[in-house]
């Protein structure tokens, strides 16, 4: 099974700076994914840039199943995570990660949320995207852990923090890193020339790793992180 976890910034070229859903389509194609966790995904509102970018992505790629979860309900439109697969989805929802209550932070700070899902075959699919605050990054951890299945769960998406960050210990704790299977060190961010590994995929310890890789992809301003696992 491959997994795929991709920042798209709300489908937006890099290089020619546009909503371009082909240039999207093509690294998901490319990289031969089963399942797909999408960050920074846009869906329909009343700006005519809100449009309902999974089912777009659904369809150019061909993958069957698909679910958006908004994590905020803009006045332009939704926004939030998303997820493509060619196994069934079971179910989904989304879960919304409480705001800190004191913002102690100095960077923006955003409402965000974990899609949840179950697959056919019992996988539990989390897809998440972590504020930029220490405080934000801590109420994640929590509103992850609680969420977790103990079997066949894969956690992907774009946490905001290096690998060093203490923010992912609990994680860590919990779950196996697929960069372990790196057969180098990668970085995801930014996609042209990086300088920062912030993508993950984590697997719940029965779930062995086959391979994992960032590869040299530049569609948004993210490159793709992929792993090959067995259930």
């Amino acid at each position: 099974m491959r997994i795929m976890s991709f920042n798209t910034q709300h489908c937006l070229n890099y290089v020619e700076r546009r909503i371009d859903f082909d240039v999207m389509a093509r690294a998901i194609i490319d990289c031969d994914a089963d399942v797909v966790g999408l960050n920074e995904m846009r869906g329909i509102g009343p700006d005519p840039e809100f449009e309902a970018q999974t089912e777009r992505l659904a369809e150019l790629t061909g993958m069957k199943y698909y679910y958006f979860a908004p994590a905020l309900h803009m006045k332009e439109g939704l926004y939030g995570n998303a997820l493509l697969s060619r196994i069934p989805i079971k179910s989904a929802k989304t879960i919304i990660i409480p705001d800190p209550v004191l913002k102690n932070g100095s960077r923006h700070y955003e409402t965000r949320c974990i899609l949840k899902a179950e697959l056919e075959g019992g996988i539990t699919l989390l897809v998440t995207h972590f504020g930029l605050n220490s405080d934000e990054q801590k109420n994640a951890v929590d509103t992850v852990l609680e969420n977790l299945a103990k079997e066949k769960c894969i956690l992907m998406g774009d946490f905001n923090v290096t690998p060093e960050g203490p923010v992912l210990l609990p994680i860590r704790a919990a779950m196996t890193d697929t960069a372990d299977f790196f057969d180098e060190p990668k970085l995801s961010f930014p996609s042209d020339l990086p300088k920062a590994k912030i993508d993950y995929i984590f697997v719940s310890r029965d779930v062995a790793v086959k391979s994992a890789d960032i590869p040299h992809i530049v569609a948004s301003d993210h490159r793709p992180h992929t792993a090959e696992i067995n259930l």
